[in-house]
């Protein structure tokens, strides 16, 4: 798979994930097998550079890959301006959000909520496209509504503005994240394009990933949801796409340093406070289809310190061994 100059040897994608897919979590998931990963998205108002917030997903020091940059915002010059300020940064890829179905995003017409406006559509593609020298993708979703579902057209208007790859996810709006991802207008879409398609929505397991590769033809996965509290999904898919069966499984005390060690890495990336407030959802996703993790994640949120965070984990993983003999895994 290519995207633009760049070759993607593991057509296996993390999915941009505001407050979720940051730099801890793409290193993650990178040494897992993940071959393309996204940055969370950026408001394309100039004014919002140099808050923290941005500054921290802006961050791309030191990782390993291509450096994939998302945007956001309604307003094709200033969209434009922001693709040429994160080029300048060093993004490589440019990332357009058509996707996002947040009510604080749309509201303010942006994300998901521009596959309303069609010509809208068109000016930002072709704005952004024409503003940098770098390839420029796209993530969107097959409409805003469950009666419009307008992928096919939006597609088509990508391909026309020179977008260099398009990656979709099988809901509307309006749907979020409710109900089933649908599958057959990306095959569709596919079908009729010449660029790189990615399919996203409810890819979950190894086995979900290869029937969805079967019945859309795209030529990637994208995963974002699945990937929460199991980062070695990617090492999974990768080895079921080489040798067409699962690998052995992973130990507990495997799994258990990379939880370990990546509760380290956000304490570093964002400092204590902020580090322990993030690290709790990621710890949920990490133990509650484990023995006892339900109540051992209610107890962990009230902990407010890194250190009592890192050692209250550490204790209930120590335990492990002696609940079950593997790490709860849905597909195994």
């Amino acid at each position: 798979m290519r995207i633009g100059a760049y070759s993607v040897r593991t057509p296996i994608a993390l999915a941009p994930m505001a407050g979720i897919t940051d730099k801890p979590f793409r290193q993650l998931c990178r040494e897992y097998g993940a071959g393309w990963a996204v940055g969370e998205m950026l408001n394309s108002d100039p004014a919002l550079r140099h808050t923290r917030k941005t500054l921290r997903r802006s961050d791309f020091n030191g990782e390993d890959g291509v450096v994939a940059v998302q945007i956001a915002g309604s307003d094709p010059e200033q969209m434009a301006e922001a693709a040429r300020y994160n080029v300048e940064q060093g993004a490589q890829v440019i990332d357009i959000n058509m996707g996002c179905p947040a009510k604080k995003v749309c509201n303010v017409s942006a994300g998901s909520a521009l596959m309303q406006n069609e010509p809208l559509v068109s000016a930002i593609l072709n704005a952004v496209v024409r503003a940098v020298d770098v390839p420029v993708t796209l993530k969107t979703r097959l409409g805003w509504h469950d009666e419009h579902k307008n992928i096919l057209t939006v597609a088509r208007m990508a391909e026309d503005a020179g977008i260099s790859a398009i990656a979709i996810h099988g809901r509307t709006r309006t749907q979020m994240y409710k109900g089933e991802a649908e599958y057959g207008l990306i095959a569709e879409a596919k079908s009729r394009l010449n660029i790189p398609v990615w399919v996203n929505g409810d890819i979950t397991s190894p086995q979900k990933a290869l029937d969805v590769l079967a019945q859309t033809g795209a030529d990637g996965i994208m995963i974002g949801r699945g990937a929460q509290g199991r980062p070695w999904l990617f090492r999974d898919l990768k080895y079921v796409a080489e040798h067409g069966c699962l690998p052995e499984a992973l130990s507990i005390a495997h799994c258990s340093e990379t939880v370990l060690r990546h509760l380290y890495q956000m304490y570093a990336f964002y400092g204590e406070r902020d580090g322990v407030r993030i690290a709790r959802k990621h710890i949920g996703w990490y133990i509650v289809g484990l023995p006892g993790g339900e109540d051992a994640r209610r107890n962990i949120n009230k902990i407010d310190s890194a250190a009592g965070q890192y050692d209250a984990v550490a204790a209930f993983l120590d335990k492990l061994p002696q609940l079950t003999d593997h790490w709860s895994c849905a597909y195994r």
